[in-house]
């Protein structure tokens, strides 16, 4: 995930020591400068025969911003970016661009640059001739698309390959050759539909960020169609996490991690245990029937069911139940572990029945691997209680 600078460096002079727990508390909401808005989508719905595919969409662009849309497949995020190029055309809404509204314009008059997914390079095409092609004659002369397609080639770093065809590329270079293709004709806003997924791992590490560089440098509004968390979270400014038609939280990579608003966003982003979990009054949940949890900030009706989330890395295993701690504190037992690098993960049960007949809840735990010779088959583990989530039976947040 990243962490601006501003953030590191209100974090500077701490201890490293300091719990996953202790570090949420330390992180605020930070809030960009006010910036003009060149995009909106304004209650966008969108049905093909009988299925919705889009619901009630509302979300802005702002100038230099870089935002991605992330869901599942058929969630809907490829046809919301198809109406904003204009190749599709909502059923209901307005898409609004500088204060006018483009619904009704054809794709040409939007001046929106598209990079596709399968790169649509044209196959007889010279590189040059390809990146030059948006350049029509009427606004650009012959000498004036020489300089831009070398400007171009220097700015995707590929100065060399000016005559060479698309077939004599990699995919990484095609796709940056799409992405000059795009920028070209100097659009208002560059619009990504998931250019990066038909690349190999290490490419795609590479080419996020030397995308993300580019937009910086021109300052060029972009919005980014992916399902894959990793890479909306390290390069966005916003992430809008869609699920069936609608979109669940429009927030920063930050809060969409650390602040999941409702339980699809908490799941579908990176991992989070769940347990469910009964309200005795406003401010006490029970887990089963002897262990119990206060949660000062929150208002529960006595009786409602909710459930109990938190993070994997948020864990803290103890040998036994330390009743000086506050927060959650349950006995687990280990079952298996996986290896993922600098860390381990734990796969572990609950020891508790929470109703009779019931499978045993599964706690994905990660510890670093000095750890490893301090455990036990049965252990307690710890989770504070700034570290918790929980959400209602509709799947709402409730703190």
């Amino acid at each position: 995930m990243q962490i601006p600078t501003h953030l590191q460096n209100s974090l500077a002079g701490q201890t490293m020591q300091h719990s996953a727990g202790h570090l949420l508390s330390t992180l605020r909401t930070y809030k960009d400068k006010e910036s003009k808005i060149v995009l909106e989508a304004v209650d966008i719905q969108k049905s093909f025969a009988q299925t919705k595919v889009l619901e009630h969409i509302n979300l802005d662009l702002k100038a230099g911003e870089f935002v991605s849309f992330l869901g599942p497949s058929g969630c809907g995020k490829t046809t919301l970016l198809r109406i904003i190029a204009g190749l599709e055309q909502p059923d209901y809404g307005r898409v609004i661009k500088q204060n006018i509204d483009i619904t009704q314009f054809n794709t040409a008059k939007r001046k929106c640059g598209i990079v596709f997914q399968n790169y649509a390079l044209f196959p007889n095409l010279t590189v040059a001739e390809n990146i030059a092609f948006g350049l029509h004659k009427k606004h650009w002369t012959t000498t004036e698309q020489q300089a831009r397609v070398t400007e171009l080639l220097q700015l995707i770093e590929l100065p060399d390959i000016a005559l060479k065809y698309p077939n004599q590329l990699s995919g990484g270079q095609q796709q940056r050759v799409a992405l000059a293709r795009a920028i070209a004709p100097k659009p208002d806003i560059l619009l990504l539909d998931e250019p990066l997924s038909a690349l190999d791992a290490l490419v795609r590490l590479n080419l996020r960020q030397k995308i993300r560089d580019i937009q910086r440098q021109l300052n060029l509004p972009a919005i980014m169609v992916t399902h894959d968390q990793e890479e909306a979270l390290s390069i966005s400014d916003r992430v809008a996490v869609m699920n069936k038609g609608i979109i669940e939280q429009l927030d920063t990579p930050h809060n969409i991690y650390y602040r999941p608003q409702t339980r699809f966003v908490a799941r579908f982003i990176g991992t989070m245990n769940f347990i469910p979990a009964q309200a005795l009054d406003k401010k006490r949940l029970t887990i089963g029937t002897e262990y119990f949890i206060n949660l000062d900030q929150t208002n529960f009706q006595t009786g409602e069911k909710v459930e109990i989330a938190f993070r994997p890395e948020n864990i803290k295993l103890l040998p036994q139940q330390d009743r000086n701690l506050d927060g959650l504190q349950l006995p687990i037992r280990i079952v298996n572990m996986e290896f993922l690098g600098a860390k381990r993960r734990l796969f572990c049960e609950l020891s508790i029945s929470l109703q009779p007949q019931q499978a045993p809840i599964e706690i994905r735990i990660d510890v670093d691997h000095q750890q490893l010779q301090h455990l036990n088959d049965v252990m307690w583990m710890h989770v504070a209680t700034n570290a918790l989530h929980v959400f209602d039976q509709k799947g709402h947040a409730k703190c």
